[in-house]
C-alpha cells in the first residue's frame, strides 16, 4: 500500500488519497514504504516483468463528459470548449439547478504536482473575488476516479473577440463603457494582490445588462498569481513567459521580470486598441518578432488609423502601453477614469460610480 505525505502539516496518509484532508495540499509519495520480502540465499533473482499501466479511466472520459453525471452534483449538458490545459462545460447543478461552467482540468496535467498546485491556487484566489465584473470560482472538487474540476458561474453571452470579429472597430461610446467596467473588474483583483497576466478580447465576456448596454465581465485567472506569494508560487510562476499570450503581454513579462497591477492594464491598453482599430499596436510577421517591437519600440498612435478619435483618447491609450511600468497609470481605477473622461459629460458622468 502506497504512503503518502503532505508538505505542509507532515500527516501521512495510507492509501490513494491524493490530497490533504486537513488543508487540500497535493500529498507526495513517500520514498521508502513497505518493501517486498528478500528472497532467499542461494536462490536466483527472477527476470522483472514489464507492468502494463493500469488505463486511467478519467483519460478517456475528461473530453467527453456530455450528456454524463459529475461527481453526483452535476448534469453536463454540452462542451462549450477545450484547450492544451482543460475542457469546459455546461452543466447543471442537480441540488439547485443553476446552470453552471465547469472547467475541467486535463487529466495528464492532474497527474502533474506542479500543475494541480496552479490550479487549486487559481481556485483560492479566483474564490476571493467578487465583483460584478469578474467571473469567479464558485467550486473546486475531485472525483473518484481523479478528474480535477472547477465550478463557474454560466455566462451566456459573446466573447469580446467575437464582438470584434462581427462589427469591426468600434466607437468610443461602445468600447469605452467596456474598458471602464474591465478597468472595475481589475481594480477589485488588484487589491486583493491578484494579478491576471494573461488579459486579451477572448478572456473578456459580454453579456447583455438589464438597461440593454454590455456588461463585461473579466473570465478566466487562470494565470492569476498573489504578487505577495512566496516562493513557492514564485517557481510555479516563474515561466509566465510562455504562460501569457504573446500578443499582449507587457514588456516586464517577456522578459520574465515580477509582474503587478501595471502590467494587466498594458495588457487592456493593447485591448483597448483593438478594439478601435482592428489592429495590434506592434506589428510582426510573428509573435516573436512582435514582442520584441513591444521592447525596443513604441506603439503605433492611435489617430494612425483612426483621425477621427480624440487626442486625449489616443493620449490614455499611449499612457498604458508605456515600455517603462513606472510611466503607465499606477492603478486600472485611473486608467479608467482617464478613458471616461475622453467622453461627452453626460457619458462621463454615467461611467464614473463604477470607477469608485
Amino acid at each position: 500500500m502506497s504512503v503518502r505525505r503532505c508538505p505542509r502539516c507532515g500527516s501521512t496518509f495510507e492509501g490513494d488519497a491524493r490530497f490533504c484532508p486537513k488543508d487540500g495540499s497535493p500529498l507526495i509519495e513517500v520514498a521508502g514504504g513497505p518493501k517486498p520480502a528478500a528472497s532467499p540465499a542461494g536462490t536466483k533473482t527472477s527476470v522483472r516483468k514489464a507492468v502494463t499501466p493500469r488505463a486511467h479511466p478519467a483519460l478517456d472520459r475528461a473530453g467527453s463528459l456530455s450528456n454524463q453525471i459529475l461527481d453526483a452534483r452535476y448534469e453536463v449538458v454540452n462542451k462549450l470548449g477545450e484547450g492544451g490545459m482543460s475542457y469546459v462545460y455546461e452543466a447543471r447543478e442537480l441540488s439547485s439547478g443553476q446552470s453552471v461552467a465547469i472547467k475541467v482540468l486535463s487529466p495528464k496535467l492532474g497527474a502533474d504536482a506542479s500543475s494541480v498546485e496552479r490550479l487549486r491556487r487559481e481556485a483560492g484566489l479566483a474564490m476571493r473575488l467578487d465583483h460584478p465584473n469578474v467571473c469567479r470560482i464558485l467550486r473546486l472538487g475531485e472525483t473518484e476516479d481523479g478528474l480535477i474540476y472547477l465550478v463557474m458561474p454560466y455566462l451566456k453571452g459573446e466573447l469580446l473577440s467575437d464582438r470584434e470579429v462581427r462589427q469591426g472597430p468600434m466607437p468610443p461610446e461602445v468600447a469605452v463603457p467596456i474598458l471602464a467596467q474591465t478597468c472595475a473588474g481589475l481594480f477589485h483583483a488588484h487589491q486583493l494582490h491578484i494579478v491576471h497576466r494573461d488579459l486579451k478580447p477572448e478572456n473578456i465576456m459580454l453579456l447583455a445588462g438589464a438597461d440593454g448596454q454590455d456588461q463585461a465581465i473579466v473570465m478566466d485567472f487562470g494565470l492569476a498569481k498573489e504578487n505577495r506569494a512566496g516562493s513557492g508560487l514564485a517557481k510555479l510562476t516563474a515561466t509566465g513567459i510562455i504562460l501569457g499570450t504573446p500578443e499582449f503581454m507587457s514588456p516586464e513579462q517577456i522578459r520574465g521580470k515580477p509582474l503587478d497591477a501595471r502590467s494587466d492594464i498594458y495588457a487592456l491598453g493593447i485591448v483597448g486598441f483593438e478594439m478601435f482599430t482592428g489592429k495590434l499596436p506592434f506589428q510582426g510577421r510573428n509573435a516573436q518578432e512582435m514582442m520584441i517591437a513591444r521592447l525596443r519600440g513604441q506603439p503605433a498612435p492611435l489617430r494612425q488609423y483612426r483621425p477621427d478619435l480624440s487626442s486625449n483618447l489616443e493620449k490614455a491609450l499611449m499612457q498604458s502601453m508605456d515600455t517603462n511600468p513606472d510611466n503607465r497609470y499606477a492603478d486600472a481605477h485611473q486608467f479608467g477614469l482617464a478613458l471616461v473622461e475622453t467622453l461627452d459629460a453626460s457619458r462621463a458622468a454615467a461611467l464614473r460610480p463604477l470607477l469608485t
